[in-house]
């Protein structure tokens, strides 16, 4: 027994929808933290695993963003005005960070 014209496009029809969801629904998250006037903003991000956090310096002055963990989870080079550092969140957890140019400027990303 053969499926009808209509039949087989209803199935095809149908496994496009499943696949649009599908591909929607691994698409990885992306966050941002802004880097101006000696501050990270916000100072407190809370993701998802699996989130890239970008941080975006728009101030005038170099910063980067080092965590605090011993060893260190992540680690970015000076980045000068508009440049970027990402890093993807794997592991649940809270993870302190600074600028290891300027120790005052703190923040944490809580992972959950």
């Amino acid at each position: 027994m053969t499926a009808k014209p209509w039949c087989r496009r209803s199935l095809i029809a149908g496994w496009g929808i499943v696949l649009a969801f599908s591909a929607k629904r691994t698409e990885a998250a992306t966050a941002t933290i802004v880097i101006d006037d000696y501050l990270f903003m916000p100072a407190e991000l809370r993701v998802s695993i699996g989130t890239t956090v970008v941080w975006e310096n728009r101030d005038s002055s170099p910063h980067n963003v080092l965590s605090v963990a011993d060893p260190r989870v992540f680690r970015s080079r000076a980045m000068a005005t508009g440049e970027r550092f990402e890093f993807t969140f794997a592991a649940p957890g809270t993870y302190g960070y600074f600028c290891g140019l300027h120790p005052h400027m703190q923040g944490f990303v809580v992972v959950e």
